[in-house]
């Protein structure tokens, strides 16, 4: 049986089509072969792991070589989604005790002769990422004496748990109990939930506020209870300005119509060796009405070395 040229192509077009969308999935780097010198700096930068290491590369090959440009980034972001998969993996089969990162840290003095003092610091911050929820606790207690005389203590323990709607907005709970007597409470306990948001998000900035209602039960010095409808806002701030040079800002605001607190700490972390780095940081907390004897403004310098984890 005799068979017609365009019969032919009809029959064999679809298995032609199929070849070529084949060619066009295939990656770039089968097509144009990339220089030996910029993938030996791709592959070590993706060996160290480091997405700003590889980002770096990326950017720097594309203008060395525009021709290889395409198959660059293709090998890059395949490296991307293939570390998200995994971390995706590994979140879902880790169990709750798992996957806490944080910092602890810890300082302190003692002076004698002309003046007998003495003080220390240790504070604890410990986060856990998940795909969707994210959990955060800190720690913090500050104590001095002088003349074996306590002239000050300061106690904070939070947590607050999140729930990411999406990259940067998230809906968050929080808990809080203090205790500074010298502020003018024995104890106050502190319950708020709202809305949070990432408005900067960087490898080396990142701003985080929070807005939302609170509840308030505050034991002061003078016998007075006091429980309140509050505002309650913070800032988070994280600017690392070179590698292993960084400076933080942390403010809180609980607004009422009665005792008002806002607070601040300014931080900059100097990395050492390792895992341990030095801060110095320093703390303004201010209460509106405190009570008759107590001052309205408290600060704390601190010089402390930090241990991540």
């Amino acid at each position: 049986m005799r068979v017609f040229p365009p019969l032919i192509a009809l029959l064999l077009a679809p298995l032609l089509l199929a070849n070529a969308a084949a060619d066009g999935d295939a990656p770039d780097d089968t097509r144009v072969p990339i220089p030996a010198a910029i993938r030996s700096m791709l592959d070590a930068a993706i060996e160290s792991g480091n997405d700003g290491d590889v980002s770096t590369v990326v950017k720097y090959a594309r203008l060395a070589d525009p021709a290889s440009a395409d198959a660059v980034l293709a090998i890059a972001q395949k490296w991307r989604n293939d570390r998200a998969q995994a971390r995706q993996t590994t979140i879902r089969q880790a169990s709750m005790f798992d996957l806490w990162s944080g910092r602890a840290e810890l300082g302190g003095y003692i002076t004698t002769g002309n003046t007998d003092s003495k003080g220390g610091a240790a504070v604890l911050d410990l986060t856990r990422e998940g795909l969707q929820w994210r959990h955060k606790f800190h720690a913090q207690a500050d104590y001095q004496e002088n003349a074996n005389i306590a002239t000050r203590e300061h106690y904070l323990a939070s947590y607050e748990p999140n729930y990411k709607f999406d990259d940067r907005l998230y809906a968050y709970g929080a808990a809080q109990y203090e205790s500074d007597r010298f502020l003018g409470y024995y104890d106050r306990y502190s319950a708020s939930a709202g809305i949070g948001y990432s408005a900067v998000k960087t490898p080396r900035v990142r701003l985080d506020v929070e807005l939302g209602p609170a509840f308030r039960q505050t034991a002061f010095t003078n016998g007075i209870e006091q429980s309140n409808i509050a505002g309650r806002g913070t800032l988070a701030f994280n600017w690392k300005l070179l590698p292993g040079l960084s400076v933080t800002q942390n403010a809180a605001a609980y607004v009422q119509s009665a005792n008002s607190t806002l607070s601040g700490t300014t931080s900059v972390n100097a990395k050492l060796i390792g895992p341990l780095s030095a801060a110095l940081s320093y703390n303004v907390q201010y209460e509106s009405m405190p009570p008759v004897g107590s001052v309205s403004t408290d600060t704390t310098s601190r010089a402390s070395l930090v241990y991540s984890f």
